[in-house]
């Protein structure tokens, strides 16, 4: 199945197996042949995110400029197999990762690939920027990349509340009971992952244009165990060149981890304007974002 984009690209709707056998469901993107450059970019969302959020005109965008883009659903998401649904777990999310990289290679066009990752999925970009020696590149907006700060950085007594909710969920999931579900996006001072006052006005930026279906929720024991995720301490042996686009304000995502990297000689941050979901389409500093990780791009086949 096949779906025509702008700028002379084509979308086509792809499937591939990931690890414990759950079908991924994903959208190839392909470039004009006379402008193909041979990057193969696999992307994907942050927490509780689905591909028809925001991630088609970036990927339009990079086809647009040559580049192969694999645009994914984590299993438990968006068109992705599994069960319960809204399961978020660290591992599987990497190996999901690790099953996309391993399709892109397969493409006959791929000569090199990129790892991108936005928001939470920043753990996962850079994670894989470590251990990944195949890897042209990496690259993260807004991006997490130390679990520890992400949970240590919300007030006690919300941390307390989602913790005792995530632990609830884990015994209900032994006894065989149907999730409990956190909220993701919700006002500041509301109980939910990410309460802020640009949340809501964030998840409508992201809003599918195509209508899919898109929970705001996680699993409460999704929860468990970020804090023990922190690639940002190892990305000093990052085996590829690195890109973390950080904003000015960001009330999601603590971002002291992401601009200490910097002194990482593989790592380069720049600071976009505005907030956490500035960075995406229908965000105001998106073409200044784009362009960034576009020149970025054009120095991987130099």
């Amino acid at each position: 199945m096949s779906d025509a984009a702008p700028n002379h690209t084509e979308r086509e709707s792809v499937g591939f197996a990931g690890a414990g056998g759950a079908r991924i469901d994903a959208w190839l993107y392909r470039p004009a042949p006379h402008n193909a450059t041979g990057t193969t970019i696999v992307m994907a969302h942050g927490i509780g995110g689905i591909k028809s959020a925001g991630l088609a005109p970036i990927a339009e965008r990079f086809a647009a400029a040559g580049h192969t883009c694999l645009v994914f659903d984590y299993r438990h998401f968006g068109g992705s197999e599994g069960s319960p649904r809204d399961l978020l777990r660290i591992r599987a999310e990497r190996d999901d990762y690790r099953a996309a990289l391993r399709f892109a290679r397969h493409l006959p066009e791929t000569t090199r690939t990129v790892v991108w990752g936005c928001s939470f999925a920043g753990l996962h970009a850079t994670w894989h920027a470590v251990h990944d020696t195949r890897l042209a590149a990496a690259i993260a907006l807004c991006p997490l990349v130390d679990g520890a700060h992400a949970t240590f950085a919300k007030p006690v007594r919300l941390s307390a509340k989602l913790m005792a909710a995530g632990l609830a969920d884990l015994v209900s999931s032994a006894a065989r009971r149907p999730p409990r579900y956190v909220p993701i996006s919700v006002p500041e001072g509301a109980f939910g992952v990410l309460p802020a006052p640009d949340s809501l006005d964030g998840r409508a930026i992201l809003a599918p244009v195509d209508g899919a279906n898109w929970p705001n929720r996680v699993t409460a024991r999704s929860l468990l165990g970020i804090a023990f995720c922190r690639p940002s301490r190892r990305l000093g042996r990052a085996r590829c060149p690195v890109l973390l686009v950080v904003p000015d304000t960001d009330t999601a995502v603590p971002t002291g981890a992401a601009l200490r990297a910097a002194k990482f000689p593989r790592v380069t941050v720049i600071r976009s304007r505005g907030g956490h979901y500035d960075v995406y389409p229908r965000g105001s500093d998106y073409e200044h974002v784009i362009t960034t990780q576009l020149d970025f791009l054009a120095t991987l086949g130099s």
